[in-house]
Order: structure tokens, then C-alpha cells, then sequence
């Protein structure tokens, strides 16, 4: 089963180039099969993850960025892949 996590932060107003580096320098203890970065309007960072694995495993996260340099809590999603997969 293919499983994605979604991470979504929203940085302070100006800051958006400085999550998104923060992000993208943020490694996993292990390697996903797929990681891609999203940037969006008002300095928004999503990160996607694709693991080969089932829904509910114990799956390693991007961290909360520091306190200062996001507006609010990040957002995390999970889904699973309704391809058959």
C-alpha cells in the first residue's frame, strides 16, 4: 500500500524563502519512496512523502519549525492511495 503524509506550515508574513529552505533541509531517518515541496501564497510550505507501507505505520515526520518563523501549528495530513496499490 502506498501511504502519503502531507505537512503544510505557514510562515511569518515575509519569511516564506526561509521555511522553505528550513524544510528542505530536514531529513528523515529513513527515505521515502517520493518527496516533493510546494510553496504557495502567503508563504505557505507543503511537503508530500510517499512510503510503501500500511496506513497506520509509525512513519518519520518533518518536525515543527521554530515557534518564530511559522504563524500557527503545522497542519498534517495522512492519506492512502485509492489507486489499488
Amino acid at each position: 500500500m502506498t501511504v502519503a503524509l502531507m505537512w503544510e506550515a505557514r510562515a511569518v508574513a515575509g519569511r516564506g524563502e526561509e521555511l522553505l529552505s528550513w524544510a528542505r533541509a530536514q531529513t528523515l531517518p529513513q527515505e521515502p519512496l517520493r518527496r516533493e515541496t510546494f510553496r504557495a501564497p502567503q508563504d505557505r510550505v507543503l511537503v508530500i512523502t510517499w512510503w510503501d507501507a500500511p496506513y497506520d505505520a509509525e512513519l518519520p515526520e518533518l518536525p515543527e519549525p521554530a515557534a518564530d518563523l511559522v504563524t500557527r501549528a503545522v497542519h498534517r495530513w495522512r492519506f492512502e492511495s485509492a489507486d489499488g496499490d
